[in-house]
């Protein structure tokens, strides 16, 4: 048996023959010249070794292989026009808006790079990509994800734990030779920090040492920032020490342009979160963002289980 010649066109010819009962009908309704329609029966039937039809000059009628063969070929074509029907609803369902919100400081650093690499993977997927420090209402903005740090209380919305962020003290080598080592946390009473405004508890520091005792030190400084980046650039412009996320500073701390303070000592790690506006949960192509995002997003470094 020839199987080169065993088509799905030739399949749905052949159906069609059977339903129709009448080549030159078939012949109209596909567009085919009659011709095509005659070879198309013909080398299926040489293909199969068997007569499918019986055709006299008034009417065509199943054989009992023919009768057989119909019921296969409507099944195995009912398969095909379902897979190809699932893949255009999947193609569909990746293509339109997602849109994230998203910390500031991460964004920037982080998480951009992981929506750029999204987007190479689902071309079909626009995003739109927000950056801000504040807390924002999902369904009042629009906004399908929203990745936030700190604890959140929002019940409405479907919430995806990521994580901790890890933090450290930090501060820059020319800051330290002006102000001379850091061997304890009562070394840093007298010396100016970098601030972080909007942030709860902001004055001062609680450093854990090793034997689970907690240090609580005043943090104070003429310098207030509202955005991480800054932060991040006023600790390497030596205005002051302070804690700072190690997905902020892990490169800088690589290259040594700064420095880890009192190593044995920890502060209170952060929360990462997800937050997912609740009747978005269900479109695909945010279920794949989240699923993108929160996979990388605990490869960035200083986010723990």
């Amino acid at each position: 048996m020839e199987q080169s010649l065993i088509s799905l066109e030739r399949m749905r010819t052949f159906v069609r023959i059977a339903e129709r009962g009448n080549l030159a009908a078939v012949a109209r309704e596909t567009g085919a010249g009659q011709s095509t329609v005659t070879r198309h029966l013909r080398e299926l039937e040489e293909a199969l070794g068997v007569s499918l039809l019986m055709r006299t000059t008034r009417r065509t009628a199943l054989t009992d292989e023919g009768t057989r063969y119909y019921a296969q070929c409507v099944q195995i074509l009912s398969l095909v026009e379902q897979a190809s029907q699932e893949m255009r609803d999947t193609r569909q369902a990746t293509a339109g808006t997602v849109r994230i919100s998203c910390t500031g400081a991460l964004g920037v650093l982080h998480v951009s790079r992981l929506v750029y690499a999204f987007q190479d993977e689902n071309p079909g997927i626009r995003v739109e990509f927000g950056l801000t420090d504040e807390r924002i209402d999902l369904v009042r903005d629009g906004v399908d994800i929203a990745i936030r740090l700190g604890p959140l209380s929002d019940c409405a919305m479907k919430l995806r734990s990521l994580g901790e962020s890890q933090r450290m003290l930090v501060a820059s080598p020319e800051w330290l030779r002006r102000n001379g080592p850091v061997q304890s946390p009562e070394d840093l009473r007298q010396l100016e920090g970098v601030r972080m405004s909007r942030v709860h508890g902001s004055d001062r520091l609680v450093l854990q040492s090793t034997r689970g005792r907690n240090h609580v030190v005043p943090f104070h400084g003429r310098l207030i920032v509202d955005h991480g980046l800054a932060a991040r650039d006023a600790f390497l412009a030596g205005r002051g020490y302070g804690p700072a996320h190690r997905w902020l500073i892990e490169d800088c701390l690589r290259d040594g342009r700064l420095e880890h303070i009192l190593p044995d000592y920890t502060l209170s790690p952060v929360p990462l979160s997800m937050l997912i506006a609740p009747e978005r949960t269900n479109l695909t192509r945010v279920r794949l963002c989240v699923d993108f995002l929160a996979k990388g997003l605990r490869r960035v470094p200083g986010i723990s289980r």
